[in-house]
């Protein structure tokens, strides 16, 4: 049997990469959600919103360390298994990756320690301070990776020098065409997909009817955010498709199955792509919204896979449904957003047990939004890892075998299936212990920060 290393190299990274992003796709809201709650104790002195902040930054404290540690692998990867790409690449995406280690990575280790152990010990306004640069230390570390991944799909500021990308603009490297729309979509998506495991666990304390008074208020806290952020996915995602209808338009044709440039085209709904005869089997559309959904205009030209050759078209059934999945789940995500408003003005938010009990069930549906996001992204971007510069079988390490990566491979599935079963059971384990009594909430100088033992709302029969 023959060994591709290149298909196993891809087969690897996507493996490592599919572990690691959700990881950041949880921390990165995460942290964001803690400096909320701490920023709303410091100016309410209401000490509900501290228990939060503890409660969370123990899960946050696990989630990091697997985010590092899962992270590792990712460089690595690159001077293995990818060395070619490394070569042509170094002097635009080294800088860049060396950025985000340099300020980024070094703010969150350095407030971290003061945001995990430092409450005792310095004044309010630190730790405060602290939560706020380590939420802007993740939201610093997200803009170094997706300036790199943004300038791989849609490369400017360079010159291309006997195959080797040097760089001209370093402005326009950064803010390269796709990056502020990937930007702000992908970390609007991280704050979604923490946001649903928020309300997943406040829905279990209310219907445990354990710690009702912290579980009703970050439930209720967390849709009011959520109403906000999920209308605003579908803004920055329509921004995002017409930027890539700009940009990459074989993509775009590759996510929508079309096969021959059309205006007035329909919406496909569901199709089975036919890569050999260029043409979709049982096919379910909508005459016309394809043209306004992607250009904006009734008789806006979508573009065709035919235009291009088929060997720089991306694998079309891959994007074609990651896509269509990634849609399906915003839609599901949207129906939870009005059932809530329709709930809350019927005052039956915590009352309604099916509803707190799909709240429970629909904690992992981020995760999977931003696994099929990123599939849809990172495949639709084939046959290239430099979008129309440097193919993907141009960037593999020449002197590799398939034994050598499908070992590695396996010692990568290996380490993965065990660190992350044991961190999720750590995080649902704290999860399910629930808040700690007053009596051991943490204080400042020797003294609570404020009276809170003979508060009623940290009863945990409430």
């Amino acid at each position: 049997m023959h060994l591709d290393p290149l298909f196993l190299s891809r087969l690897q990274f996507a493996w490592v990469v599919a572990f690691h992003i959700l990881l950041p796709a949880f921390t990165i809201g995460l942290a964001s959600f803690i400096a909320l709650l701490e920023g709303i104790n410091f100016f309410t002195h209401r000490e509900i919103y501290l228990r939060l902040s503890t409660f969370w930054t123990k899960i946050f404290a696990v989630s990091f360390g697997m985010g590092v540690v899962s992270g590792i692998v990712m460089p690595f990867q690159l001077g293995t298994n990818w060395s070619r790409f490394s070569d042509a690449t170094a002097n635009v995406l080294s800088p860049l990756l060396g950025y985000e280690g340099l300020t980024a990575f070094f703010l969150e280790a350095s407030f971290l320690g003061i945001l995990l152990f430092g409450r005792k010990l310095v004044p309010r306004w630190a730790h405060f301070f602290s939560a706020l640069m380590v939420a802007f230390g993740t939201l610093l570390s997200a803009f170094w990776i997706l300036v790199t991944n943004s300038w791989m799909q849609t490369p400017a500021g360079y010159k291309l020098i006997d195959g080797r990308f040097f760089p001209s603009d370093w402005l326009a490297i950064i803010f390269n065409p796709s990056f502020p729309y990937r930007f702000v979509h992908t970390v609007t998506g991280f704050y979604i997909t923490t946001g649903f495991v928020v309300i997943a666990v406040g829905a279990y304390f209310i219907r445990q009817k354990r710690f009702k008074k912290e579980g009703r208020t970050m439930f209720s806290m967390t849709f009011a955010l959520l109403t906000l952020l999920v209308p605003l996915q579908i803004f920055f995602g329509d921004l995002h498709g017409l930027n890539t209808l700009k940009y990459q338009p074989a993509k775009l044709a590759a996510i929508e199955a079309h096969w021959y440039p059309e205006k007035r085209a329909p919406l496909i709904l569901f199709a089975i792509p036919d890569e050999k005869k260029e043409i979709n089997h049982n096919v379910l559309e909508i005459p016309l919204l394809g043209s306004l959904i992607l250009t904006h205009h009734l008789n806006g030209l979508v573009p065709g896979l035919t235009q291009w050759p088929a060997a720089d078209r991306a694998p079309v059934a891959i994007p074609f449904f990651s896509f269509r999945i990634m849609v399906g789940f915003g839609v599901i995500m949207l129906v939870f957003i009005l059932l809530s408003l329709w709930l809350r003005f019927k005052n039956r938010l915590f009352d309604t047990d099916w509803f707190l009990k799909a709240c429970q069930y629909v904690a992992p549906i981020g995760f999977l939004t931003i696994l099929s996001g990123w599939v849809t992204t990172e495949v639709g971007r084939q046959p290239w890892t430099v979008y129309s510069l440097l193919r993907t079988s141009h960037s593999v390490s020449p002197s590799l075998t398939g034994v050598d990566v499908l070992l590695s491979l396996f010692g990568y599935m290996l380490v993965y299936l065990i660190i992350f079963p044991v961190g999720i059971f750590l995080m649902v384990k704290i999860a399910r212990k629930g808040f700690v009594q007053a009596s051991n909430l943490p204080v400042e100088g020797g003294q609570p920060s404020h009276p809170i033992s003979s508060s009623p709302e940290f009863s945990n029969d409430q």
